[in-house]
């Protein structure tokens, strides 16, 4: 599979998930889909589907287009989401076929919204895997907690998304994480990876390219939120356990003026 990026909006990414032995494509969070459509074309591949992480309009506000411009477009969005102009509503676990080599799988990630979807997509063997987070899990970061509880976060980054394969690509819905590691740093200034990885994110963004994909090993060694099991950041946090932990530097970040 290739997977292409399409900037939108002011930071937004949408994704291009493209089967390569069949040309078949699958978009990511379409919310500007006159873009995504010229892209498909660049490519010479064929948009079957649309998958929609969340219901916010910065990720679900270009479903209905699309739609007109592509009859007969199926639209994948989570079963408790209400996400706009969904035609296949989809639960954790459901999986879906894209061409001939490209497995989707559905994972429910609440909290920012209740109904998140992550869509992890594996294809031929060999491949990296990559998972497509939406507002859920950020580069550094993660979503505000909107809908759901400091537990739901854990669960959907701790153990959901954190027990998925280490070199799992992670393509996230926005371009946060020079702003994300910054924080990062906040929490935990002697973490080297993390004094790495924003030197590097900062090089990215100035000459222009993203810091889209991470990996899960990466987000388990920089994200403060992914790490909020380490006994060690606990204790540096001052509190006793995970979640507590995560709701902690979750307020931090929702209070940090950087």
């Amino acid at each position: 599979m290739k997977i292409h990026h399409i900037a939108c909006l002011d930071d937004n990414y949408s994704y291009l998930i493209i089967d390569e032995s069949t040309k078949e494509a699958a978009v990511v969070d379409p919310v500007e889909p006159e873009k995504v459509l010229k892209a498909a074309q660049e490519h010479g591949a064929q948009i079957k589907f649309v998958l929609t992480t969340h219901h916010h309009w910065d990720h679900a506000g270009g479903n209905e287009k699309i739609k007109e411009l592509v009859p007969g477009i199926k639209v994948y969005g989570g079963s408790v989401d209400n996400v706009k102009g969904c035609t296949n509503k989809v639960d954790n676990g459901d999986k879906i076929t894209l061409g001939a080599d490209t497995q989707i799988l559905s994972l429910h990630t609440p909290c920012h919204t209740l109904g998140h979807i992550s869509y992890y997509v594996t294809s031929k063997e060999g491949e990296e895997p990559a998972v497509f987070t939406g507002d859920t899990l950020f580069v550094a970061g993660c979503g505000k907690f909107f809908e759901g509880t400091a537990e739901q976060m854990h669960q959907s980054l701790c153990v959901t998304l954190a027990s998925l394969p280490k070199p799992t690509r992670v393509y996230c819905g926005h371009e946060y994480t020079v702003k994300n590691l910054q924080f990062a740093q906040t929490v935990e200034p002697d973490n080297a990876k993390i004094k790495q990885k924003l030197s590097w994110a900062q090089q990215q963004r100035q000459a222009g390219l993203p810091t889209v994909p991470s990996t899960i090993e990466s987000e388990m060694e920089t994200n403060p939120f992914v790490r909020a099991d380490l006994p060690e950041l606990q204790e540096k946090i001052g509190c006793h356990n995970a979640v507590d932990t995560l709701r902690e530097i979750r307020q931090m970040k929702d209070n940090w003026r950087g």
